[in-house]
C-alpha cells in the first residue's frame, strides 16, 4: 500500500492493517485453544477464534466499500503472535494451570491491540462521515472488550488460582 494522501487513505490502510492482524491472531488463538488445559478456556478461545472470523468478513465489506481489497501485513501482531507462541505455546511450560494463565495474559494482548485499531478505524470513520462503518466497527469493539472482560473473569475466578497452587 502507498503512503497515505488523506484520511481515507488513512482509514483504509487501518482496515487492510485490521484485516491482516485478524487473520494472524484467528490462526495464534486456535493454536493457543489446542494448548489450554482448563476446559473453559478451550471453549471461550474457540469461540473467540469464530469471532476473530466473523469480524474479518466485517472488516473486508468495510474495506471493500472504501475501494480497498487487499490486506497489508501487519508487523504489530505478527510481533504479539511471535510472543503468543513463545510464552505460551514453546515454552515448555509443564504445568497446564501456569501455561492457562500464560496463555489468558498473551491472548488479551492481542485483544487490546486490535481494541486499538479497531478505536483507530472508528475515529477515521467518524472524521469521514461514515456512520454504517461507525456502527459496525462499535458492534465489533464492544464484543472485543467483552471477550476480554470474560476473560479477565474466567482469570480470576479459576485459571490464576488454580497456577497459585502449581
Amino acid at each position: 500500500m502507498s503512503a497515505p494522501k488523506n484520511l481515507a487513505d488513512c482509514y483504509a490502510h487501518e482496515l487492510a492493517d485490521s484485516w491482516s492482524a485478524n487473520d494472524q491472531m484467528e490462526k495464534c488463538v486456535r493454536d493457543l485453544a489446542k494448548a489450554a488445559g482448563d476446559d473453559k478456556l478451550k471453549q471461550r478461545l474457540t469461540k473467540s477464534a469464530e469471532g476473530i472470523a466473523k469480524h474479518t468478513q466485517s472488516i473486508k465489506k468495510l474495506l471493500e466499500d472504501c475501494g480497498g481489497s487487499e490486506k497489508e501485513h501487519c508487523k504489530g501482531m505478527e510481533g504479539l503472535v511471535k510472543e503468543a507462541n513463545k510464552h505460551a505455546l514453546e515454552a515448555g511450560i509443564e504445568d497446564e494451570d501456569v501455561r492457562d494463565v500464560v496463555i489468558i495474559s498473551q491472548f488479551q494482548r492481542m485483544c487490546h491491540y486490535g481494541i486499538c485499531g479497531f478505536g483507530t478505524a472508528k475515529a477515521f470513520a467518524e472524521a469521514l462521515g461514515k456512520s454504517d462503518h461507525v456502527s459496525e466497527l462499535d458492534r465489533i469493539t464492544a464484543e472485543i472488550y467483552d471477550t476480554d472482560d470474560n476473560m479477565t473473569d474466567l482469570a480470576e475466578r479459576s485459571v490464576n488460582l488454580q497456577a497459585k497452587h502449581a
